[in-house]
């Protein structure tokens, strides 16, 4: 749409106090920001020359980015938590290990009881917090350390229900800290340069994307006291919907300035598969009378849910962490001038790709697409990916990270907000919700308040 076209569209479709009156009670409940809460759209916290930082769930994830946080100038780790001290202790000597026992000298360890990380929060007073605990601590341990004057930096998804979002939000919103879901995605090569294809109108008007999660991970229940399958198999047992759906959906988002300015999301509907590869898995691989096999699996093996944003553009989100095949995110934004994908990437435009192929029939990929790299790389990436080698995940994991301590040092936005990670994250309990009524359509919230009108697209940063 002309940008005429979408104003009348935005001032003709704008919530009116009629729609909320019969909206679900989780839209009805935040219309209103409260007194003395800021929009944290494009918000830019006073300038830390030192990042001193936490990090709570050092399993995993939690473990890297102490590590890459470490190695960079200008930062020191002040604590790890976790509920295992082996964990504490061997992720307090990568931290020394990365950048020498001078700046990072001395690290609280804390360990043994669930709430220990409050009594981290109140005797270390950490500028940030970074989160990579199980999906039911995200929300609180989010919360408490803005709260507690940090910002909080949190693994995917940033929380898992619809009133934890909007908890989320109003801290964020009252404390003016930051609350950065961890969406590494964003930071990866070619959905960095799909960005900068977009920005550059390469494929024209966007009209629709495509975003997935298929990654088999039945090996997880392997991981049965402690690790991540210890308690996300529970969830593929009680829930039914897409449990994961931000790695794919964030590029997606970006791509379509979803909730900045240009457009935001919409409503969504969604349909599960039958619930039978986590039963057939446990009947082949466990006992009888193993706690797996007492489990009554109720999440569909595959969700496909479809988004439909206020202009109304469309996503498909897929969902997959049992079926045996390759992995994939799909990562697929269709314009009026073409087309990008990826798994495998390749590229096809209306007339060709110069000195490629001589029109869309025809894809740009494999060796072709050095070509493409060369023309369209993002920026970022070409200045931060030798610095970021290694760091996990083929570097994007240091490409984040950098970024939140270089926009933390200068009083930079962050490159995501907290609405993005809630509306990203907002997809699992809609999802939820809509396979439960039988695909029946669900409003997404706003959780912005309309400020997504005015808030600046994510600009493409050298």
């Amino acid at each position: 749409m002309k940008n005429l076209d979408r104003r009348s569209f935005i001032q003709k479709t704008s919530l009116t106090a009629a729609a909320v009156s019969i909206a679900p009670t989780y839209l009805k409940a935040n219309v209103e920001r409260p007194l003395y809460s800021t929009y944290m759209g494009g918000f830019a916290a006073p300038k830390l020359e030192n990042v001193r930082a936490a990090f709570i769930g050092v399993g995993a994830r939690g473990g890297t980015h102490a590590k890459f946080f470490a190695a960079l100038e200008g930062t020191e780790v002040v604590a790890i938590c976790d509920l295992y001290e082996d964990l504490v202790k061997e992720k307090t000597q990568w931290v020394k290990d990365a950048a020498g026992e001078s700046r990072h000298k001395n690290i609280a360890q804390y360990w043994g009881d669930e709430d220990k990380w409050r009594t981290m929060l109140k005797e270390v007073n950490p500028d940030v917090v970074f989160i990579a605990t199980n999906w039911a601590n995200h929300a609180p341990m989010a919360i408490g350390a803005m709260e507690n004057g940090a910002h909080a930096f949190v693994e995917v998804p940033i929380a898992t229900t619809i009133q934890d979002m909007w908890d989320i939000v109003d801290a964020s919103e009252r404390t003016q800290k930051h609350c950065m879901m961890l969406e590494n995605v964003n930071y990866s090569r070619d959905e960095l340069m799909f960005l900068n294809m977009c920005r550059q109108g390469v494929i024209g008007e966007i009209l629709h994307g495509e975003a997935a999660y298929i990654h088999e991970l039945r090996w997880q229940m392997e991981e049965q006291e402690r690790g991540t399958g210890s308690w996300r198999t529970y969830h593929y047992a009680k829930r039914n919907g897409n449990l994961y759906p931000t790695h794919g959906l964030g590029p997606v988002a970006q791509y379509m300035n979803l909730a900045r300015q240009d457009d935001t999301f919409g409503s969504l509907v969604s349909f599960s598969t039958p619930a039978r590869g986590r039963e057939l898995y446990a009947e082949k691989n466990y006992p009888a009378d193993h706690k797996w096999n007492q489990l009554d699996f109720k999440g569909g093996d595959l969700n496909t849910s479809i988004i439909k944003t206020t202009m109304g553009k469309t996503i498909m989100v897929q969902w997959d962490e049992t079926s045996p095949r390759p992995y994939s995110r799909l990562n697929l934004v269709q314009g009026t001038k073409g087309i990008l994908a990826g798994f495998p990437t390749r590229v096809a435009l209306e007339g060709g790709v110069e000195g490629l192929t001589e029109d869309h029939h025809s894809w740009v990929q494999g060796e072709q697409l050095e070509k493409l790299y060369e023309k369209y790389d993002h920026p970022l990436y070409k200045r931060l990916n030798e610095a970021a080698r290694g760091s996990g995940h083929g570097g994007m994991d240091g490409i984040m990270v950098y970024r939140i301590v270089e926009c933390l040092q200068k009083g930079l936005p962050l490159d995501q907000n907290v609405y993005e990670g809630c509306l990203w994250s907002a997809v699992s309990p809609l999802s939820e919700r809509s396979v439960a009524s039988g695909g029946a359509p669900q409003p997404f919230p706003d959780f912005t308040r309309g400020n997504w009108k005015d808030t600046e697209p994510l600009q493409i940063i050298s």
